[in-house]
Formats: structure tokens, sequence, C-alpha cells
């Protein structure tokens, strides 16, 4: 067994993680670099620390891809608590407003069409948004209200899974930037009631589900080879759904440079053509040397524009 960098080993990939209650993100991130002992590390999409479940984490090269993750929808269940307001609009808030009236189940139905589709949100005013340089929750801690103005956000789809009496559960899926404690707000109002979150799990992020994620304990109990081996999912994990060339090596080693290759002889146009790549419209495409991704490329016609790189020296 090789020693452990001072600074962590180049390897590169993904990790599915199952992030735990009561943790925040980067504190999440942060163990998951150590057990791997990683250079380099980022996740795809931010969760609440009361939030479980779902946290992509890209490793070394894998960070070049972060993108093609955050853009990709993500399936939430979640609990929304009746007859309360609280600040953070979660279960971790003081309580600022309440009210004695609960929603049934068919009112509860008949107001969520108007939370799918695209729709405006106001973020929580404890959010990372940043407002002239500060964090909203930094001005939230310090008893000021953050001037935050709407966003669009779209919902594909949102489901009541059950009604009790003081609180409900709900499946959600819905495109990036979207709040699931500004929608447990707004529904509560929309109701003539108050409502906060008071469970939250993130089910699926693109490739990612929770049934496949591992667990934090499960990795703090291996060695880092271990934590490598049956954790780290190759980099092209997340890229499944655009096109794939091979390249020869000699084609390789131009893209490597930064150069751009043109296709323009037939049988060169059809190597395109064959994998859907070729058309008028501009494309992102993954080029391959021998089944290890090679870089991301931008296609127009017939040629292609490295734009990401990939350095890769660990087989994934």
């Amino acid at each position: 067994m090789g020693r452990r960098g001072k600074k962590g080993d180049p390897i590169s990939g993904w990790v599915n993680l199952d992030k735990p209650y009561d943790m925040t993100s980067t504190q999440a991130i942060g163990k998951v670099r150590r057990i791997l002992n990683a250079q380099k590390i980022g996740h795809a999409g931010t969760l609440d620390p009361l939030a479980t479940g779902v946290l992509p984490i890209a490793i070394g090269e894998a960070t070049k891809t972060i993108s093609f993750v955050q853009d990709d929808f993500k399936t939430y269940s979640f609990t929304v608590t009746w007859g309360q307001q609280r600040d953070t609009d979660d279960a971790e808030g003081k309580v600022i407003a309440t009210s004695v009236h609960r929603p049934t189940k068919n009112d509860i139905e008949s107001i969520l069409k108007q939370f799918t589709g695209e729709i405006e949100q106001i973020p929580p005013n404890f959010s990372a948004i940043k407002i002239n340089g500060e964090r909203a929750y930094d001005i939230a801690r310090d008893g000021d209200i953050p001037e935050l103005k709407p966003r669009k956000v779209y919902i594909e789809s949102l489901t009541l899974k059950e009604a009790r009496n003081d609180e409900a559960d709900f499946e959600m899926l819905c495109g990036k930037g979207t709040y699931v404690r500004s929608l447990a707000r707004d529904m509560g109002e929309l109701l003539c009631t108050k409502g906060y979150i008071s469970a939250l799990r993130r089910e699926k992020v693109g490739c990612f589900t929770a049934d496949n994620a591992i667990s934090l304990d499960k990795l703090e109990e291996m060695d880092y080879v271990s934590a490598r081996s049956e954790a780290l999912l190759p980099l092209e994990s997340v890229l499944d759904d655009i096109p794939a060339l091979t390249l020869t090596q000699e084609e390789t080693a131009k893209v490597r440079n930064g150069q751009s290759l043109g296709f323009i002889s037939r049988p060169d146009f059809e190597r395109l053509s064959s994998i859907g790549l070729g058309k008028k419209e501009a494309q992102v495409a993954l080029v391959l040397l021998q089944d290890q991704p090679v870089a991301l490329v931008d296609q127009v016609r017939a040629e292609i524009k490295p734009v990401r790189v990939f350095n890769l020296n660990n087989g994934h």
C-alpha cells in the first residue's frame, strides 16, 4: 500500500453520499475528503443541515462535470408541519407566527397545481444568497430582514402522499434552485395557516439515487483504499445522456493540447452522425480514448473543440 500524500492523492470520480441529519454539506465533503485522502473535492447542490439524502460529491477531475449534475432534476420527500411559521422555515428556527387553522386533505390537493410548472419563489431569509456581498443568513442572524427578490423555479410534479391533522407528507420533482422551505411557507399562507419543513430528504439527483447512496457511517468504517474501491464511481457516470465519441491516439493528443478537430471527410463525418453529432446546432459531447474520458467538447457541424480536458491517472 502506497503512502498517503500530505495534500491528498489526485484521484477522480463521484461519491453518492447519503448525507446524515444535522450536518452541513461542507462538513460532509470535508469528512469524505479525509476518508478518501483526495486532493480536490466539490459537491453538486447544497443540502441544509437538517436535510438528509443524496449529496453527489465530485472528486478531482470530476469537479469539471459538476454542472451536469446541478442542472439535473431532483426528487425530494418532505413533511410540512402546519400551524407555525419559523424564521428559518424549518424545524431549527424560532416560531414567529402561529395559526389554529388546519387544512384538510382536499384543501391541500386543491392548491398543488398552483405550485407546479414555472413559479416564482422568494428564497428563505436564512439562505446562502448574497446581497451586496453578504449572505442572507448572516443578515438574518443579525436581526435584520434581507431584501430577497422572487426567483423563477420549475416544479415538474408535487404530490401529496399523506395528510394528518398537523402535518402532511409530499414528494416533489423539481429543477435547480427550488427551495423546499419556501414551498412549505407559501403553501401554508395559501391554505390560510402557517407551515414549515419538519423533515426533508433528497431522494434523487440526476443519476444518483438514495437507494444506492453510501452512508457516512459506512465510509468511516473503511480505510481509504477500500473506500475508493467501493464508493468511488467513474467520472463519466454523470455523462450518460450526452453523445460519446471515440478518438484515435493522434486525435487525443491534439485535444489534450487544446486543439480543435475537423471531421470533414465522409468517413470521419459518419463517425459523428452515427452517434447523433454533426448537426448545425452546438452540442456538448464526451470524447474517449479506449473507453477512458479525455475531454468534454463543443461540437458544431464537422468540428469539435475541447472545453474541459480531463487529466486522469487513477483509472477513474
